[in-house]
């Protein structure tokens, strides 16, 4: 019966408990054989283990058949598909294609840190897709839980009694039953399991549309899609077409995830499953189209395709080179598998000439970049050189035409620029009061403007500030974590672009201009950049047998520099006793060779000096 079927998602800041308390509901409703449980089960990828952190989004379907309560549930089964989200600031993309596929979510909270930046950022996706939330507060078994002040905040924010509001430990299951009771008492059951006539819609009667909220690739059934079916029904074997990329496709497996792939013959409206499309191209599928039933070109019927996903808009951008050239197909096979299921990474293909053909990727903030550049090692075998992360920048020429500019190389001479702009964000940092004075002085220093500070409880703040993205990139969030002994956490969102005034820096190189390292940099700061990255050159750098400059520039100015001492050999050590003017004649006959090399000479740089350079 469709009216069982409940579709929900766990939404939380990072380290709230989602995984376990996920790992729970898979263990009451017998999902997961008990010889196969381990913890984080949902989080499949290693990187999640190892970081301890839900990067993907993950869907599994439970069956479960509750006792007979207070709450007065039938005692009959229940079909819970699950849609479980990341909590970190760069994934929130993730969260917000989750919510689109459900109906409720449980808003989770920490009981030892209370209300955090990203549960204030999750919970306004949750209402913005009108999902029934239940609140839940874990970690209540903690000897540093602070159960009653965090059920307080909880309460007022959401405006509700703290009667409603449930109190679990996660990890030793505590209360985890009364969970799942109110998820089937309170989310309702998909919403189009009525029709306009109110009578029970089982599939007949509309047409099938279905919903891509995430694909992977298979080497064997092409892509396949994770999809929310909306309307009717399809069979194993039946012809489909991708609406948005006009693809044509035949069902070669459907079925549902519990949690292994679970072929089946038919999947219905209200369902949550996946399609084995035979797909070979990653590019034709994409998250947020809409999958239906291949028509007649003589058909009279047209069907709307389903509200999609707004389109995620990097901001942050990176260009990845592979160490060895040969391994540049690899890398561009792997890009375009990742981004099956990372909608949000984009790249185009680009060259430098000290490193070769490589791709300018856009990405959703640091952790992102450092997420994907692991995903290729581990997953494709390939080394990369990563460049400093940059944002997007505007430029309005003297012709008043805008120029979007992702990377150094793009910036025009100085002359033909009119104006200029850089992207700004709010941003949102949640600490304890007696915190406040550190942060502020970290938000200074990014040259901002102070909005507000807002108290959820006496002893906990949110300081609202506005400020260029570019400060955030730069290492923000472990500033902050260690300003505040790890008690602090933040969230921002895009306000749009705001006036700048930035320069192009240039690394010379003995005299020769290494475009790689050139970056966009703003005019007050140019100086001390231009120093950190001469002064990194001078530590990484194999000496050579000539001293070599190494110097910043901004439009043919110096503006710092450090010089490499050449390789020092007494070329007449070899000597003893006799005229010293032999010595002086060898070292006369050195100095000159030396000069000779530094005015013909240039320096190879190494690709592992790129990549030094880049982390620092």
């Amino acid at each position: 019966m469709q009216e069982n079927i409940r579709n929900f998602s766990i939404i939380a800041h990072i380290d709230h408990g989602k995984s376990t308390l996920a790992d729970r509901l898979l263990e009451l409703t017998g999902t997961i054989d008990p010889k196969k449980m381990m913890p984080q089960f949902l989080d499949s990828m290693d990187l999640e283990r190892e970081k301890g952190i839900t990067i993907k989004l993950k869907a599994i379907r439970m069956v479960y058949k509750p006792k007979n309560s207070e709450f007065g549930i039938q005692n009959s089964e229940y079909i819970l598909n699950l849609v479980d989200t990341p909590g970190h600031v760069d994934f929130s993309y993730e969260v917000s294609r989750s919510l689109a596929a459900v109906e409720g979510t449980i808003l989770l909270v920490d009981a030892t840190q209370g209300i955090q930046a990203q549960t204030l950022a999750n919970l306004e996706l949750a209402k913005q897709q009108n999902l029934k939330i239940i609140p839940v507060i874990n970690k209540i078994d903690s000897p540093i839980a602070k159960v009653e002040e965090s059920v307080e905040e909880l309460a007022n924010l959401l405006n509700i009694l703290p009667d409603e509001i449930i109190k679990i430990s996660a990890k030793d299951g505590t209360n985890v039953e009364q969970v799942l009771e109110a998820i089937i008492r309170d989310v309702p059951p998909p919403s189009t399991l009525l029709n306009d006539s109110m009578e029970l819609f089982n599939g007949g009667g509309k047409d099938f549309r279905a919903l891509i909220f995430d694909s992977e690739y298979d080497s064997f059934k092409g892509v396949i899609a994770f999809v929310r079916v909306v309307d009717g029904e399809i069979s194993n074997g039946e012809k489909i077409e991708l609406m948005a990329t006009k693809t044509e496709a035949e069902v070669k497996e459907l079925g549902y995830l519990n949690p292994l792939f679970s072929a089946k013959d038919k999947i219905f409206a209200g369902d949550i499953g996946y399609i084995a499309t035979g797909i070979k191209e990653p590019g034709k599928v994409t998250a947020g189209d809409t999958i239906i039933k291949f028509k007649n070109q003589n058909s009279n019927v047209k069907i709307e395709p389903l509200p999609g996903y707004q389109k995620p808009v990097p901001m942050v951008f990176a260009s990845l080179y592979p160490e060895n050239p040969d391994d540049f197909g690899v890398l561009k096979v792997a890009l375009g598998k990742l981004k099956l299921n990372d909608p949000a990474l984009v790249f185009e293909q680009e060259m430098k000439e000290a490193l070769g053909r490589g791709f300018n990727c856009g990405f959703l903030g640091t952790l992102h970049i450092e997420i994907i550049s692991e995903r290729l090692e581990r997953e494709y075998g390939l080394s990369l050189v990563i460049s400093t992360p940059s944002v997007v920048y505007k430029i309005i020429d003297n012709k008043d035409k805008e120029i979007l500019i992702h990377s150094a190389s793009d910036w025009p001479d100085q002359s033909k620029i009119k104006s200029m702009q850089e992207p700004w964000v709010s941003l949102e940092v949640i600490a304890p009061s007696n915190q406040m004075g550190k942060l502020m002085e970290i938000l200074k220093s990014l040259k901002g403007n102070y909005v507000e500070t807002n108290y959820l409880s006496p002893e906990r703040a949110v300081i609202v500030f506005e400020t260029p993205l570019r400060g955030i990139i730069a290492n923000l969030y472990d500033k902050i974590k260690t300003a505040s002994q790890g008690y602090a956490s933040m969230n921002y969102k895009m306000l749009g672009y705001r006036p700048a005034k930035l320069v192009k820096m240039e690394i010379l190189i003995a005299g020769r201009r290494e475009e790689a390292f050139s970056k966009i940099v703003a005019e007050d700061e140019a100086y001390f950049e231009g120093k950190k990255v001469v002064e990194k050159l001078k530590d990484v750098l194999p000496k050579q047998m000539f001293s070599v400059a190494l110097q910043a520039a901004i439009g043919g100015k110096i503006i710092a520099r450090e010089t490499i001492n050449a390789y020092m050999k007494d070329v007449a050590g070899y000597l003893y006793g006799g005229d010293i003017t032999r010595k002086n004649k060898l070292r006369k006959k050195q100095k000159k060779g030396k000069k000779l090399m530094k005015e013909k000479g240039s320096v190879n740089v190494p690709t592992k000096v790129f990549l030094e350079v880049f982390r620092a």
